[in-house]
């Protein structure tokens, strides 16, 4: 009988235990390869160019890039790769932002020992994995919006908005989100303005906070 072709996987989280963790349970099925793990949302955009895996598994809250802005840029650049979030966020806002990111099954670190495996062979029938809460909330929101006549409203950001207002709360300055972005210091002052009146907040500090709750940065 021959071998089940492996489905290589790029693992992404800012945490190496929960990589490790992560890792065995998926090396552990004969269908299943890690070829590269990464810290953080950009690293895993350079380790999917260079490593060309079929499935990335992404947390959600990383460094540098989410794992929500990761997922549309790979959605972007690599189109065929499939892609699952990994996170101990049972949160309706976060799985919605997902779907509309390109991530086709969305897992909770809770349980990642009974779903990820499943979510992952799912991933490559392209067939959506949606743990029950998520299955509840997709549902409710549909009832909603039938009743409303609303569709889910698109983010109030711009993908260039969020990684400056990721950066802001990261505590960077203009110039080092300048040299970061490899945008003058002027165009990221105007984007921060721009966030300022777009979301009717006042300073950094409101800034911050709104990160947080975006799940653009850890609290």
């Amino acid at each position: 009988m021959p071998e089940a072709t492996q489905t290589r996987i790029l693992l992404a989280d800012d945490h190496a235990l929960v990589r490790r963790g992560v890792r065995l349970i998926l090396d552990n099925e004969p269908d299943l390869t890690v070829v590269a793990e990464a810290g953080d949302g950009a690293e895993a955009i350079e380790m999917a160019r260079t490593h060309q895996p079929d499935l990335a598994i992404l947390d959600i809250a990383m460094p540098r890039l989410t794992g929500l802005q990761a997922a549309r840029e790979l959605a972007r650049l690599q189109p065929e790769i499939r892609i699952l979030m990994l996170t101990m966020y049972d949160n309706e806002q976060y799985f919605f932002e997902a779907l509309k990111s390109g991530a086709s099954g969305y897992v909770l670190k809770s349980v990642a020992d009974r779903d990820l495996v499943e979510a992952c062979r799912a991933a490559m029938r392209d067939e959506p994995f949606l743990y029950p809460g998520a299955v509840t909330a997709l549902i409710r929101n549909y009832l909603d919006r039938v009743r409303q006549g609303d569709s889910i409203p698109d983010s109030a950001l711009t993908p260039r908005e969020e990684e400056i207002l990721k950066l802001v709360a990261e505590g960077h300055t203009s110039k080092e989100i300048a040299g970061i972005l490899v945008i003058s210091a002027k165009t990221v002052e105007r984007h921060r303005a721009n966030l300022l009146q777009k979301l009717g907040l006042r300073d950094r500090l409101e800034l911050t906070r709104y990160a947080i709750r975006a799940g653009l940065i850890e609290p």
